[in-house]
């Protein structure tokens, strides 16, 4: 689970706004932890104050990790990240403050670029585009991974590879949104390696990142040529560990992590289906995990949390929405 969190107190109204900072994320952690989820915590910035966004940075990353620990906790169930939401909402000096936090830290970079209203902004506000300001202001490397990049040249694509930087492919966002569609398998035939994300409810309600896999496979001969489901399920797992360097994740051979999804492949929908593999992402969309192993620990068994009641958590959360 990764979690570009975007949304913090505003600093004019709490005596503590650092620490208010710090509680949001280890409230996050916590939940993930209880629940037995990987996560990936990126402390994202959208108009912040460049000064506040980095004072919070340091003080998460101080709060969870050690200097050398490479940005994730010994248990590697915890990595941090920094992230500017996109030279449309955060400049130079942001990006600087939250790379420094970056470098001092050994975290990993996150950003968005390259949707047709960032380039437009960049355009209107700097008379360059995104990937001009990112490399200028030292944020094309293989440290990044950028989110999107709907709208990207050829030459764009071979400058992303040259500097090693990952790409985050997010159709369920970018469709809705009437953004295009990212060039998936040009960039991949660049050597860009490109993981799959969801972004989250401001523009995707659903985040099921299996159903937003279908959309990748329905909509990439619109960019290109159409992938194929194997290169999409390499996307969401292999390809995304690679955009956190995180070379032990998203497969299973000897020296990974134990995470496991297993699916049902028996129901009516698949009646018929010559390729199961194919029939994962084609034949139901948003289907669920029957069982889900984290770490070598059970979290889903049975389509059910192993560690808590989900109708609790919806109660729950209806009731504070309803507040």
């Amino acid at each position: 689970m990764a979690d570009h969190h975007l949304n913090w107190p505003d600093p004019a109204r709490s005596p503590h706004p650092v620490d208010d900072t710090v509680a949001i994320a280890r409230s996050v952690a916590d939940a993930a932890a209880e629940l037995g989820a990987r996560l990936v915590f990126v402390r994202g910035s959208a108009r912040d104050a460049p000064g506040a966004a980095e004072a919070s940075a340091r003080a998460i990353a101080a709060h969870f990790l050690t200097p050398d620990a490479g940005g994730v906790s010994a248990d590697g169930m915890v990595q941090l990240a920094v992230g500017p939401a996109g030279v449309h909402s955060d400049g130079e000096e942001t990006f600087r403050a939250l790379g420094a936090v970056a470098r001092d830290y050994g975290l990993r970079r996150r950003t968005q670029a390259n949707e047709q209203v960032d380039t437009q902004i960049a355009l209107d506000r700097y008379g360059r585009r995104p990937l001009d300001l990112l490399e200028e202001w030292g944020w094309l490397a293989p440290d990044v991974t950028i989110a999107h990049l709907c709208d990207v040249t050829d030459a764009e694509i071979d400058r992303l590879a040259a500097a090693g930087a990952t790409a985050t492919h997010a159709p369920g966002c970018d469709v809705p949104m009437g953004w295009g569609v990212a060039p998936v398998a040009r960039m991949r035939e660049a050597g860009i390696a490109v993981g799959l994300g969801t972004s989250g409810g401001g523009s995707n309600d659903a985040g099921h990142l299996l159903a937003d896999a279908r959309l990748a496979l329905q909509v990439s001969a619109l960019q290109g040529a159409q992938l194929d489901a194997r290169d999409v399920l390499e996307m969401a797992t292999a390809g995304s560990a690679a955009g956190l360097g995180r070379p032990e994740l998203g497969h299973l051979r000897p020296g990974a992590a134990a995470d496991v999804c297993v699916w049902d492949m028996d129901s009516v929908a698949d009646a018929g289906v010559a390729d199961p593999v194919a029939g994962l992402l084609w034949t139901a969309p948003g289907r669920r995990p029957r069982h889900v192993i984290v770490a070598g620990r059970v979290v889903v068994r049975d389509y059910r949390l192993v560690q808590a009641d989900e109708r609790e958590i919806v109660e729950r959360l209806r009731a504070r929405v309803g507040r």
